[in-house]
């Protein structure tokens, strides 16, 4: 039911409802030919609709192209314990803010540091926040570059396949990120959470465990690079794939069971718990869950690339050629009779949505 939404949940499902519905409006087709008609609806565009994303992560991987090294990349995820799943769900844009931050300087701190990389380093990172059963997972998806520019301006490649030792890298990231936490509360951005035992309790419990970071070299050609981080850069918690059955009460839903050899799984789920995990992962509206970091942040990376392409030797990557675009007048082919080509007759004005269902023709 909508009144257990908040704003924001209730925005996107909205979206999501009238998303390729006449409630956006579109455009009628008629074919030269046949005279067969057909009706095309706008989309939403919203960052959690499974069908607005894969556009928009290949439109985002070519933009990124040019920023591609001739070097090894490295994969790393550093995992959110479960135990601050109750503060995300009550400061959700403070706490994944905290979790991008701690990552970036744990990063930059071995990287920055003389016996290791003695220069600065570049890092994307990508916001997710769900497991394969759609639980509450936070985890950040990095793609940081094998090495780092020194102010010497030479390149200093990763001295092991590993980058940086992810045990080292866990207990720098687990310290600083409660230390955040810590400086939040006691300023009071964290309103919400007030009982000052309990929070002291959850700190304490969260230095007593050990941290999962992930870290693997991608051996991938350099070319590939791009496509390998546009697997992570505009997924969402799911995609209409995975949903295999729906009889009006429960929905099946495959998954993949890491903890038992990446087994393939169905389970079964209502449609109301199935919507719930789904909008525990809405984000809150403006916030950024892919940032660039160091050497690739936007505000200087036109330059620090080219300085590093001159450190390493390396050309700079070739602008793509524009994509030729079909003339509007020149329709599209005519699925029915094959021979004729569709044009847009008519522009059809956004409809009011009934309450309940979206509708797919128009009035």
């Amino acid at each position: 039911a909508e009144a257990g939404l908040n704003p924001r949940q209730r925005q996107v499902c909205h979206h999501l409802l009238d998303c390729r519905t006449a409630a956006l409006g579109g455009f009628c087709l008629e074919c030269d030919q046949c005279q067969d008609r057909a009706f095309v609806y706008h989309a939403c565009r919203d960052r959690h609709c499974p069908r607005c994303q894969r556009r928009a992560s290949q439109d985002w991987c070519e933009r990124q192209r040019a920023a591609v090294l001739p070097v090894t990349y490295h994969h790393l995820v550093f995992t959110l314990p479960d135990t601050l799943n109750g503060w995300v769900e009550v400061h959700p844009q403070e706490v994944y803010g905290l979790l991008f931050e701690t990552v970036w300087a744990t990063l930059s701190a071995f990287g920055t540091d003389p016996k290791r990389l003695d220069g600065q380093m570049g890092m994307t990172a990508m916001l997710h926040t769900w497991g394969q059963t759609l639980v509450r997972h936070v985890h950040l998806h990095c793609l940081v570059p094998g090495g780092a520019l020194g102010a010497d301006g030479i390149w200093h490649p990763a001295k092991s396949t590993y980058l940086f030792p992810v045990r080292a890298l866990s207990r720098h990231f687990r310290g600083g990120l409660v230390s955040r936490l810590r400086r939040a509360f006691e300023a009071g951005q964290l309103p919400r959470i007030r009982d000052r035992a309990e929070v002291e309790r959850v700190l304490k419990a969260l230095m007593g465990a050990e941290w999962v970071v992930y870290s693997k070299p991608c051996l991938a050609r350099t070319e590939t690079v791009i496509d390998y981080l546009g697997r992570y850069s505009h997924r969402i918690a799911l995609s209409d794939s995975r949903l295999l059955a729906f009889d009006g009460e429960s929905v099946q839903l495959a998954y993949k069971d890491y903890r038992d050899g990446d087994r393939h799984k169905v389970m079964t789920l209502s449609a109301e718990e199935l919507l719930r995990r789904f909008l525990l992962h809405v984000l809150p509206k403006g916030f950024m869950r892919v940032r660039h970091f160091g050497f690739l942040a936007n505000r200087c990376r036109a330059r620090r690339l080219g300085e590093i392409r001159v450190a390493l030797e390396a050309p700079s990557p070739q602008t793509p050629a524009a994509k030729a675009e079909t003339a509007p007048c020149a329709g599209y082919p005519c699925p029915k009779c094959h021979q004729g080509r569709l044009q847009v007759t008519a522009r059809l004005a956004p409809q009011r949505r009934n309450p309940g269902r979206p509708t797919r023709s128009p009035p």
